[in-house]
């Protein structure tokens, strides 16, 4: 067919009328059209026209009798009538119109009968109170319907070529609804599907560890990082299950079919808004499931720190898993789903994806605006080290459009924490030079500030290159806000740093990184913060015995933990084990040294001859002493088992052999009987006994009489 082609006789007539439609009234309806096409086709004759005058006359084989043979209209078929809009779409968009005396062609009736047909179907799916869904159909049928839906969409195009042609108005309405309604069903299913999802976010939680609030005391830095890398592995890795996020490949590809219709119909902004508000429920469905609940700062900043505690461990959860798994994949499935439209599928992933980012990096600034408490260092310190790790990712993960951004809000978060975090240890550091308790720690145990401190720095070298990283960061913006430079590289915390395991030849502070020399001075403050608690002691004994036990307590910890021994140094270990032994010989001085005089022989021998005064003196003496001694220390603690035993051997090794030498030489000097039971009070091997009882916190309430 030539829609070009117009008849010398059709021309002659147009010329003759008035240029003008007739009103939309005197239309003939359309299924009389389809008759009258129909009757012509079929040779059907037609006797006159409006006017009256006679057309087309066909004369029968007949010439005594004039047949006029009305049939009944046969229903056209949809496959012929869809290769004739074929052809007219082909013809329409070769058709150039450049010459003046070149006309649109008349809108051919089948057109008309294929809105017809198209409605039709739709109504078989779309016309009663349950539409037919998508997923009923057969795969057949339902690329059938989407092949028509594509059909009428492109028909509708061609025919608004010539929307400024009055004859083309009523059919471009007419194509115009049916294609509506077909949008209409296209976008319900569409939207039925989309949210239709699931969350797969079960593995991927139980490869998080959201359970503790409080630093891994088990295991090394180095250890937390390989498994932080391991659960990166994995979880950068979805299984092949769930390519896409929540929906399998055959339904990702019945979207794309939806969205190449819905866009091809006109309608891309309803088909990108439904998509965008479906997703968006999900990733906030999967960010409640992985425990993550919405906050403003305001609310952040209100909260106590044990439920904020929990919502930190939750965001980190969460923050690794949307950089992880959820964003990568969400990108998948857009990029499927607008296979041939990346320009959509782009914006569509950036509003979404940003929208998620901002609220999470919200979180993290809200966390670091809160006041600032040594208790909070640690979950300060995860939060750091997910922005860090996350920084060098975002050109990967996100557009082009807004990583800077996302940069840099994760780049000032970030830094916020790192000086919250120096602050935190200037607090620690004023905490224990002003910890000015004068109460003493009954028996010289290991003073509760020891142990939380100590605790604390154990928990902190689990952080140290990450703390590096801060303190060198810290100081860098300090020498640039004083305009001198900086010796030290944010991005390389080791750069300039000598070995960590040589700190012996660290000589001067000047050779120590700034996290280095806050620790030693942390250090340096508890050693005079217990100087002074000691002095609270009346007894210079359990003084020496209190520092014996902070002391020990404290080279423990830091023989412990691998990075704090690295730290510290072999040199200064060496220096407090020194001291150890110090606070040891001088216990043995005041206590047992006091005792060992009793035994002295000077005084003993008058003349040659024992002066039984005075040994009868020194006995009661020693008897008394001893009494005491053992009275009083047994209340003592030493909560150390090693520190305890070593102590008691090295009493018994200075006080056993004095004593069974002095006992051996001068017991026979005493009269057999009541005499020498009443001066010789213990035999070596009880003394040895009652000194195994020192230490162990158990007072006893007078001293025993040995017999």
């Amino acid at each position: 067919m030539d829609l070009t082609q117009t008849s010398s006789d059709q021309t002659k007539s147009n010329d003759n009328q008035p240029d003008e439609t007739p009103p939309a009234h005197e239309t003939k309806s359309t299924e009389a059209e389809i008759v009258e096409q129909l009757q012509t086709d079929d040779g059907v004759i037609n006797t006159t026209d409006d006017d009256g005058a006679k057309t087309d006359d066909i004369k029968p084989e007949d010439d005594d009798e004039v047949k006029v043979e009305v049939s009944s209209p046969l229903p056209p078929d949809l496959d012929k009538v869809s290769e004739e809009i074929d052809q007219f779409i082909s013809e329409s968009s070769n058709f150039k119109g450049d010459d003046d005396e070149s006309k649109p062609p008349d809108v051919p009736v089948f057109v008309e009968q294929f809105a017809v047909l198209v409605e039709a179907k739709i109504d078989e799916y779309d016309g009663g109170d349950a539409p037919v869904k998508w997923s009923q159909l057969a795969q057949e049928e339902a690329t059938s319907f989407l092949n028509i839906v594509d059909r009428i969409s492109k028909l509708f195009t061609s025919l608004c070529r010539f929307s400024s042609e009055y004859k083309y108005a009523y059919s471009i309405s007419r194509v115009d609804g049916v294609l509506q309604r077909a949008m209409s069903y296209i976008e319900e299913e569409y939207k039925s599907i989309l949210y239709d999802y699931k969350i797969n976010t079960d593995s991927d939680i139980t490869n998080l560890d959201t359970s503790s609030a409080k630093p891994n005391l088990n295991s090394s830095s180095s250890d937390t990082n390989q498994d932080a890398e391991q659960d990166t592995a994995s979880e950068s890795k979805p299984s092949e299950e769930n390519k896409f996020p929540g929906y399998s490949e055959e339904i990702v590809d019945t979207l794309n079919k939806f969205s190449k219709a819905l866009i091809a119909g006109g309608y891309e902004a309803e088909c990108c808004q439904v998509y965008f508000i479906a997703r968006r429920k999900a990733l906030e469905e999967s960010l409640h499931k992985l425990g993550f609940e919405k906050y403003s700062i305001e609310d952040v900043q209100k909260m106590n720190w044990e439920p904020l505690e929990r919502e930190v461990t939750a965001w980190i959860a969460t923050f690794r898993h949307c950089t992880n798994v959820l964003f990568s994949s969400e990108r998948k499935l857009a990029d499927a789903v607008f296979e041939d439209q990346p320009s959509i599928s782009e914006t569509i992933f950036s509003n979404l994806s940003r929208g998620m980012m901002i609220q999470l990096l919200n979180f993290a600034e809200a966390v670091s605006m809160t006041k600032r408490a040594a208790e909070k260092l640690f979950k300060f310190l995860d939060i750091y080290e997910t922005l860090r790790d996350f920084i060098p990712l975002v050109d990967k993960i996100f557009p082009v459009s807004y990583a800077d951004e996302l940069k840099a809000e994760a780049t000032l978060s970030r830094g916020r924490l790192g000086e919250s975090m120096v602050s935190i240890f200037s607090e620690l550091e004023n905490s224990i030079q002003g910890d000015s308790n004068k109460t003493a720690v009954p028996g010289g145990a290991v003073h509760p500030l020891t142990r939380y401190i100590m605790n604390y720095l154990k928990y902190v070298g689990e952080y140290r290159d990450t703390l590096e990283q801060v303190f060198r960061e810290h100081q860098m913006i300090e020498r640039a806000d004083s305009a001198t430079g900086s010796d030290f590289d944010c991005q390389n915390p080791q750069a300039g740093q000598s070995s960590n395991n040589n700190n012996s030849n660290n000589t001067s502070s000047n050779k120590l990184s700034p996290f280095e020399t806050h620790m030693i001075k942390v250090m340096d403050l508890l050693d005079s913060n217990l100087e002074g608690k000691s002095r609270l002691y009346k007894d210079t004994s359990l003084s020496s015995i209190f520092m014996m036990n902070n002391g020990r307590y404290i080279l423990q910890k830091i023989k412990g933990s691998p990075e704090m021994n690295s730290l510290m140094g072999d040199q200064w270990y060496r220096k407090r084990s020194s001291d150890l032994r110090q606070y040891h010989k001088n216990y043995q001085r005041e206590t047992w040294g006091k005792l060992l005089q009793c035994l002295n022989h000077e005084g003993l021998n008058v003349n040659g001859k024992v002066n039984k005064p005075i040994l009868k003196e020194r006995f009661k003496s020693f008897n008394a002493l001893f009494d005491e001694i053992h009275k009083t220390q047994s209340s003592w603690v030493i909560s150390d088992e090693q520190l305890q035993s070593e102590l008691r051997v090295s009493i018994s090794n200075m006080v056993i052999p004095a004593y069974r030498s002095f006992l051996g030489r001068f017991s026979q000097i005493f009269t057999p009987g009541r005499q020498t039971e009443k001066y010789v009070k213990y035999q070596p091997e009880e003394i040895e006994t009652d000194i195994d009882e020192l230490f162990d916190g158990n007072a006893t309430p007078w001293g025993r009489k040995k017999l």
